[in-house]
């Protein structure tokens, strides 16, 4: 999102305070005041952003777009990213003090590809959650399974996840076996 859709969908905006705003709106932070807000790919978040979300942060308080009252909030914040903060920090595109303010409790999933043993479960776990009810499932066959651990999943669980919904679509092991195949190729390239 551009940041300033994103300002407005985090904090809210008062009637007014830009074109189409025809009224007061609440933002996440205030949906989630006394629970958790995950805030993904927090490291692609625009610099001038990051100052806000570093004052709720540390003040557990801001304004909505557009209004000089302020609002107070307890909220628990869960942030994920698939980069690297501490280069994106010594490249200026992400704040130091936000870093630091964030990096309480860090958690480091492995990509999919280093837990081969969660392949196979999980893509049956996604045929049963994607399939048509009371819709016959397609099996995992042997050689479809030998493919699924066998790609490199650069996508990671959504890559995955969008592999066996596209199963569901077209059951056939071998196009499914052909089309990771394919990728493969593409992305050693």
């Amino acid at each position: 999102l551009p940041s300033e859709l994103l300002e407005s969908e985090l904090f809210g905006y008062e009637r007014g305070a830009f074109t189409g705003a025809l009224k007061n709106t609440p933002g996440k932070f205030e949906a989630a005041d006394g629970g958790v807000i995950l805030l993904d790919e927090i490291g692609d978040m625009d610099i001038k952003l990051q100052a806000k979300l570093l004052h709720v942060l540390q003040d557990s308080e801001f304004q909505r777009l557009g209004s000089r009252e302020t609002v107070k909030v307890n909220v628990r914040v869960l942030a994920a990213t698939h980069c690297n903060l501490e280069q994106a920090i010594a490249e200026k595109r992400f704040r130091q003090d936000l870093y630091y303010r964030l990096n309480v409790i860090t958690i480091r999933i492995p990509p999919l590809r280093e837990r081969q043993d969660e392949i196979v479960p999980l893509a049956a776990y996604f045929l049963r959650r994607h399939a048509a009810p009371g819709a016959p499932l397609p099996s995992l066959t042997p050689a479809l399974e030998r493919a699924l651990l066998a790609h490199p999943w650069p996508g990671n669980i959504r890559e995955l996840e969008n592999v066996m919904r596209r199963y569901l679509v077209f059951p056939d092991p071998k196009l499914i076996i052909s089309e990771l195949e394919q990728q493969a190729e593409m992305v050693a390239v």
